[in-house]
């Protein structure tokens, strides 16, 4: 066997080049079969210190191997219902081969919905008015959040607006992200039931890490944000209580306690820290959540009442463009005590409706009316709506209108004519 190895001459031990050795014969062929060199593996080399195979792509991060060896693809397979569209075909972020160009350069199909999540304010165009209080109470809670590790205190997570229906909780929370500059992730109600187990709770773990990431990667300020969690979380009667509520409820306590360690069913790993994200509820009647979620320690309730002033100069900014005065403002507030302020608002709206009508009838009446608004040609415009003058005397027919409506609905209760059985 040792005559075999001296058949084999190398190249790479001569300093000066030299030619190609004649075949080898049939002995050393055999011999060499024998005792051919273990095999090596792609990113081995050359044994001559040559350069090492070029990879796929410079940036493609599927060869990288984390403390234990195990390569990006191994971590992907380890988490609970992958389906790989959370990576995607992204040219720059995987090798180009797997890149095609038959759906673009981006081939990732949830790639604009997880840039969208989060929400811009660019239709609250205009100058509204914000209650100082109301403003105080949600940029400290916000600002606390963030500085949360250099404070010596135990800081909620939670922030509960609660109040009267239409007393603009939600309008006054985006006005003031808007000013700030946050760009939050606005979830509904509706989103925490699904006929799924687990798939609410997920999703809210989820849009939380989507926060974090808009505070990482986009240097903005951002929050979690929740309307009318009491309808979704609320006990009413003999409502039933659901597995999707249980899950909800104790995830969303999960977070108060844990707000840096988020998990969305992977496995854990020491580096995925996740960015405290402040969290805002809004709801009419906190008495119906689970009493461990609206304790003090995880959320800090404010109750939300606008006074007088605070519903005048709300309303006086509302009505600022319509050329209406300050004093017929009180006026009409004075008018209808006790009222939401979505109230003024829809008097606002109940005064066009004589200027709708006459405009449909300027344009061929209800026969024509589809053609007009649905069937139109681009090249054409439709006709030009003016807006009605906006009086003292219009505004309050409005409001008796709308008055006259609230007291029918509760007065007349048909559903007593209906179902003879049922209970006052």
């Amino acid at each position: 066997m040792a005559l075999c190895h001296l058949v084999v001459i190398r190249p790479s031990f001569f300093s000066s080049p030299i030619k190609a050795p004649p075949p080898p014969s049939s002995f050393a062929l055999s011999c060499s079969k024998s005792s051919s060199p273990p095999p090596r593996s792609i990113d081995d080399g050359d044994d001559s210190g040559g350069p090492k195979p070029k990879r796929l792509s410079e940036q493609s991060s599927w060869e990288a191997k984390d403390a234990e060896g195990r390569d990006y693809l191994y971590r992907l397979g380890q988490e609970a219902d992958n389906m790989n569209i959370a990576v995607g075909a992204r040219a720059g972020v995987v090798d180009d081969v797997f890149a095609g160009d038959f759906l673009g350069k981006d081939s990732d199909i949830v790639f604009d919905y997880r840039q969208k999540v989060t929400r811009s304010f660019d239709y609250l165009q205009g100058d509204y008015y914000i209650a100082p209080l109301f403003m105080d109470k949600v940029v400290c809670h916000i600002v606390k959040n963030y500085i949360a590790h250099l404070l010596n205190a135990k800081v909620p997570l939670i922030l509960g607006i609660w109040g009267g229906k239409g007393q603009g909780k939600s309008f006054q929370t985006e006005l003031i992200f808007q000013a700030m500059g946050v760009e939050p992730i606005i979830m509904s109600a509706g989103e925490l039931e699904s006929e799924r187990a687990g798939e609410p709770g997920k999703l809210i773990r989820e849009r939380y890490r989507a926060a974090s990431q808009v505070v990482q990667n986009q240097g903005k300020m951002s929050c979690l944000m929740i309307n009318d969690i009491d309808a979704g979380l609320g006990r009413f009667g003999n409502t039933q209580m659901t597995v999707n509520n249980q899950i909800v409820v104790g995830t969303l306590m999960n977070l108060s306690d844990n707000p840096t360690r988020v998990s969305i069913g992977q496995d854990w790993r020491e580096s995925d820290v996740t960015k405290r994200i402040p969290v805002i509820f809004t709801g009419n009647d906190f008495s119906t959540i689970y009493a461990p979620l609206i304790r003090d320690g995880r959320m800090e309730k404010f109750y939300w009442q606008p006074t007088h002033e605070d519903i005048v100069n709300i309303v006086d900014r509302m009505y600022e463009k319509d050329g209406i005065s300050r004093k017929e403002v009180v006026h009409v507030v004075d008018t209808f005590p006790n009222q939401a302020l979505d109230f003024y608002g829809a008097i606002r709206s109940r005064t066009y409706d004589r200027s709708i009508l006459k405009w449909v009838e300027d344009n061929g009446g209800i026969e024509d009316l589809g053609k007009k608004l649905l069937k139109w040609r681009k090249d054409e415009k439709l006709p030009v709506f003016t807006p009605p003058k906006q009086t003292l005397e219009a505004l309050l027919e409005s409001g008796y209108s709308l008055l006259k409506e609230q007291q029918l609905i509760m007065e007349t209760k048909l559903s007593k004519e209906y179902m003879k059985n049922i209970d006052d």
